[in-house]
């Protein structure tokens, strides 16, 4: 079975990502409760038992719930998190310290690849949020003859793209990427000051017009014909809309002659998959002999 994606859930009410390769199955994020997640699960024809580890990219409460945690103990799946994830986890709830006393908490570290599988490497790449730390990640597939045989950049929550980034995930085949908000509709929202300040900051989402230069600058840094999906995460229900962010993340694929399909992940749906088959080997010139 060809390696295939799909958002569970996206946005303010809870985030959740599925990868699946080779038998093995991951979420990113588990910011849904354990019967929410087995629906949405059901919805792309898998369930819990096609779940084998879970990694979180941050602590915000919208990222991962306590009852989801006592789940992942009761099956006995791993969750893999930063050391310095643990004290918000403990603090804001009570089924993370069942995790570690059955050996289940996996560590990673700053830019180090994991392996979660022979042959599925993950790569934590921090970003800036108000929640200190929060990560994105490239996930290689199987090395293939010009690298791995797919790859996924993936970067849900974050205030600015820093250039680590655009190099972690250049030449990434689906990249999934926070179109949180209109910078206009932020503005005028009436949102007390202080949050509109805070969502508008370097530690805050990531607007339309940011995300669009993003997926810009990953194409300029990445071989022709690299990307085939964009994945946008994290839309807010108040100042943005699916097509407005569509239509910022078509006109910057556009721009940089990029025919890869858009796909605008949902709060409340599953979203449709994306298969990463034979498809995503690059072509490369052939080497003179």
């Amino acid at each position: 079975m060809p390696a295939r994606f799909c958002v569970l859930a996206s946005g303010s009410a809870g985030n959740c990502a599925f990868l699946q390769a080779d038998g093995f199955g991951l979420l990113i994020d588990a910011g849904l409760g354990p019967r929410y997640v087995a629906a949405r699960l059901a919805a792309v024809g898998a369930s819990w038992r096609d779940v084998h580890a879970v990694v979180l990219t941050h602590t915000h409460s919208d990222h991962w719930k306590d009852l989801t945690l006592a789940h992942l103990a009761r099956l006995r799946v791993p969750l893999y998190c930063s050391p310095r994830h643990h004290d918000g986890l403990t603090r804001f709830g009570g089924y993370f310290e069942m995790l570690v006393a059955n050996g289940l908490v996996r560590p990673f570290h700053d830019g180090e690849p994991l392996e979660l599988k022979a042959g599925v490497v993950c790569r934590p790449v921090p970003v800036p949020h108000d929640s200190d730390p929060t990560y994105a990640f490239r996930i290689d597939g199987p090395p293939g003859l010009f690298g791995p045989q797919w790859s996924l950049g993936y970067a849900s929550d974050l205030g600015v793209v820093r250039p680590e980034l655009v190099e972690a995930f250049a030449d990434v085949n689906v990249l999934a990427i926070e179109f949180n908000h209109c910078e206009r509709m932020e503005q005028a929202s009436g949102r007390p000051r202080f949050l509109i300040q805070r969502v508008l900051g370097d530690d805050g989402h990531l607007s339309n017009r940011q995300a669009g230069a993003a997926v810009a600058e990953v194409l300029r840094a990445s071989a022709a014909g690299s990307l085939k999906h964009l994945v946008q995460l994290h839309l807010s229900r108040d100042c943005n809309t699916p097509a407005l962010a569509a239509a910022a993340g078509r006109a910057a694929l556009a721009e940089a002659g990029s025919s890869a399909a858009v796909t605008t992940a949902q709060q409340y749906h599953a979203s449709h998959v994306i298969s990463l088959g034979n498809d995503f080997k690059r072509a490369r010139p052939a080497v003179p002999a």
